[in-house]
């Protein structure tokens, strides 16, 4: 697993927490990166659990209008969690593009979620990088 997989797992392993913890996610950050007794947390972690804060309220916006039949408070907390980080790389980021987010984001579902999360993720992803930018 690359640098920034690990970067990326590491994310969604502090915005699952937060959520599941109810939580500030960036608070829970700190507490993170300020931990001797844990693995250290990269710049790109900090990096992504900052802009889904930033922008969660658009990216849950645009998860509840995609993912049709699903409300976000009835999604599996860690398909939550990839999900935003993937909405926030695939829309948000400019340094990652539309299908090194999306396949990163399917392979965070395949490794901690279900086996029906990664065909979940893919779509509702894949159906957010279908629509035209500035829509």
């Amino acid at each position: 697993m690359g640098a920034r997989s690990k970067a990326r797992k590491r994310a969604v392993d502090i915005l699952f927490e937060s959520d599941l913890r109810e939580l500030d996610p960036l608070a829970l950050l700190a507490e993170r990166v300020g931990a001797p007794e844990l693995p250290p947390v990269s710049e790109y972690t900090i990096s992504l659990v900052h802009g889904v804060v930033e922008h969660r309220e658009d990216i849950d916006r645009l998860l509840a209008d995609q993912a049709h039949g699903w409300a976000l408070a009835r999604m599996p907390a860690v398909d939550r969690a990839v999900l935003r980080l993937g909405v926030f790389e695939l829309l948000f980021s400019v340094e990652v593009d539309d299908a090194v987010a999306i396949d990163e984001a399917i392979e965070l579902a395949k490794l901690l979620s279900t086996d029906d999360s990664p065909r979940f993720v893919n779509g509702v992803l894949g159906a957010l990088a279908a629509i035209p930018r500035g829509s």
